[in-house]
């Protein structure tokens, strides 16, 4: 099933969100758009090049047993038993393609509409303009440059708004295997950064990474988080063991707070903010993906994720295990299981408005509700499906349709899930240990 989210930088066909910049060939001297095309004669040229692209989203997340209306411990698809329009997301991109002397420039321009923009912002980029469930944000904003620097492969750069580069599943809906998102890639890996990554492709399969930015979904300035930079640094690896294993090993490393201070609403909720604390009150992050590649058919991965956060004492931390199984040229068979750990059960909390999450970003009151510290578990079984009598009639793009079963549990007795809870006490403990849901997704691209 060779369709994948381009754009993201799986590592692997079947998994992962790492970045997979090796190039094993030159970079090109021309690539063939879909947009436009040179006439019968013409040479190419550079804006022959442009890549157009579109996916549309729509799924429903099934849970008859809640009483809150909505799914515990879930972003995306936190609203329960309600058909929701998750994405619209087009991009207009370049490849890296060489304009002499080794260099070489690309870019991608991309934007989302749909309720997964209530989660996805970058504050100072559009933020809040819209506010009910379905909104707007840009995704990514950035050059690409390739330099013959350093090293004989080179150097890339990417300079603006970039994808998170950690965790197995990546914003796109073709960026994973499942429409539920597994809790590591929820809670505590960036989603967007603005600032320079650069890749050192220092052998034909591994690549060194590093980069600095502005934070996990904010920019510059006054729509920072704090005066304080962050940034990446790790390595990514492909095709190792005679091509069967991918994967990166990523740390990244910085103040996340926000240096405002604490604000409250008549409602009685507060914001995030602990004033010029947060300049120095530091956010480690630690990243390890690997995907062995059984066969063209059969692949699995395992993936490790660890946070901790010295604004809220808390380490987070949790393993996800995935398999995918190519069953024909239509149906992918995926299996998901992931322990995770909150170990003070200040991050995985429901935001209870369509605007919480960016309120919280910018350090305005914001309601939410979480849970006692909880070790968390989690199996889901889906399957990616492509249906040919529907996709032969299609003149543009392809019909996915991905239902799943899961069951969250709390494996250490807390009641989390199911229920909501109030501004005087935030933390649901009378709800249930655990929630089995039903989920589907429906997606066009090209």
């Amino acid at each position: 099933m060779p369709d994948v989210q381009k754009g993201t930088g799986p590592t692997s066909d079947y998994l992962g969100n790492a970045p997979n910049p090796h190039e094993a060939e030159p970079i090109p001297d021309q690539h063939g758009g879909n947009l436009f095309h040179p006439r019968s004669g013409e040479m190419p040229t550079y804006w022959n090049g442009l890549e157009a692209h579109l996916t549309v989203e729509a799924g429903i997340a099934g849970n008859p047993w809640t009483k809150s209306g909505r799914n515990f411990a879930q972003f995306y698809t936190d609203r329960a038993n309600t058909v929701t329009l998750n994405q619209i997301m087009g991009s207009i991109s370049h490849p890296v393609t060489n304009i002499g002397s080794g260099y070489g420039i690309g870019f991608v321009a991309e934007v989302m509409y749909g309720s997964d923009a209530r989660f996805d912002p970058t504050i100072g980029m559009a933020d809040k303009a819209l506010t009910g469930l379905y909104q707007f944000v840009p995704t990514q904003a950035h050059v690409d440059v390739h330099v013959p620097w350093i090293v004989p492969k080179g150097v890339d750069f990417q300079i603006g708004q970039i994808y998170g580069l950690m965790g197995a599943e990546g914003t796109p809906a073709l960026a994973r295997q499942f429409y539920t998102f597994n809790y590591a890639s929820d809670y505590i890996v960036p989603f967007e950064t603005v600032g320079i990554l650069s890749t050192t492709h220092l052998t034909d399969h591994l690549d060194w990474l590093l980069g600095i930015d502005a934070g996990n979904s904010t920019t510059f300035g006054g729509a920072g988080n704090n005066s304080r930079p962050k940034g990446y640094a790790g390595l990514a690896f492909a095709h190792l063991m005679d091509g069967k294993l991918d994967g990166h090993v990523i740390g990244r490393f910085g103040p996340q707070g926000n240096n405002g201070y604490p604000v409250t609403s008549p409602a009685g909720w507060t914001s995030a903010g602990i004033g010029p604390a947060a300049n120095s009150k530091m956010q480690y992050n630690g990243d390890i993906l690997l995907t062995y590649h059984f066969s063209d058919r059969l692949a699995a991965t395992v993936n490790g994720t660890y946070l901790h956060d010295d604004v809220s004492r808390d380490d987070v931390y949790g393993v996800t295990s995935y398999l995918s199984w190519d069953i024909n040229p239509s149906v992918r068979l995926n299996l998901r299981g992931e322990v995770f750990r909150d170990n003070t059960g200040a991050v995985i909390a429901s935001y209870a408005s369509t605007t919480a999450y960016t309120d919280a970003l910018r350090n305005a009151p914001y309601p939410y509700y979480i849970a006692p510290p909880t070790t968390y578990g989690e199996l889901t079984v889906g399957v990616t499906y492509q249906p040919q009598f529907v996709n032969r009639h299609l003149k543009l793009g392809k019909f996915t349709v991905r239902p799943e079963i899961r069951l969250d549990k709390s494996l250490n007795g807390t009641q989390p899930f199911n229920r909501a809870a109030t501004v005087e006490d935030p933390v649901v403990r009378n709800g249930t240990n655990n929630m089995l849901w039903f989920s589907c997704d429906a997606i066009w691209s090209f």
